[in-house]
């Protein structure tokens, strides 16, 4: 039986994936890098009601999600992510510019309670990057740098931001073996019984 989660110390994020969407398909997943942190920050729209030139109630709805990531992350990715392309150049010569269009993705990681062993999958499954290629290189540096990357992440067809699922609460095990390679809506939406 399925354990139900009441508590959840997140202390680490880990194991994140990209699926990338080609030509209309999406690929299969692959590792994204090495996360150092993530941020997330929802933009709402305000619906405000006025009685007689008064506000009288509001209310808050989810429009998107602003992502910080800092990763060390891997150069197939960063290509994808901003467009970085070798189309026309000689073989191993790559390009960034005003034509470069980066790629739509869902964007998985896992969140860990390490005091409690458990283990929150997270999905986002319509992002794209928000701001251009940036990079820091620091001479006679103690540490490689973070690269930081923000993201935004829009509603999918079903008009949903964000998933999560907690490991121990899953009862199809097949959810958590596919989040990280093919996660899509079917994957998790409940199917109706005939």
């Amino acid at each position: 039986m399925p354990t139900v989660v009441e508590q959840f110390a997140p202390v680490r994020i880990t194991n994140a994936s990209v699926q990338f969407y080609e030509g209309g398909e999406q690929m299969t997943g692959e590792k994204f890098g090495s996360l150092g942190s993530m941020e997330g920050e929802t933009t709402l729209k305000e619906l405000i009601k006025k009685e007689e030139g008064q506000e009288v109630a509001k209310r808050t709805k989810p429009e998107k999600m602003d992502l910080t990531i800092s990763s060390h992350i891997r150069t197939s990715v960063i290509r994808k992510v901003f467009g970085i392309s070798s189309a026309g150049m000689k073989p191993g010569v790559y390009k960034y510019g005003q034509d470069s269009k980066g790629v739509e993705f869902v964007f998985t990681a896992d969140v860990i309670d390490e005091f409690e062993d458990v283990t929150k999958l997270i999905a986002f499954p319509k992002c794209v990057s928000a701001t251009g290629f940036t990079f820091t290189v620091e001479n006679g540096g103690d540490e490689v740098a973070l690269m930081e990357v923000q993201l935004t992440a829009y509603p999918d067809l079903m008009r949903e931001i964000y998933y999560e699922a907690y490991v121990g609460e899953l009862e199809d095990p097949t959810v958590a073996d596919k989040w990280h390679t093919k996660f899509d809506r079917s994957l998790v939406e409940l199917t109706p019984e005939v």
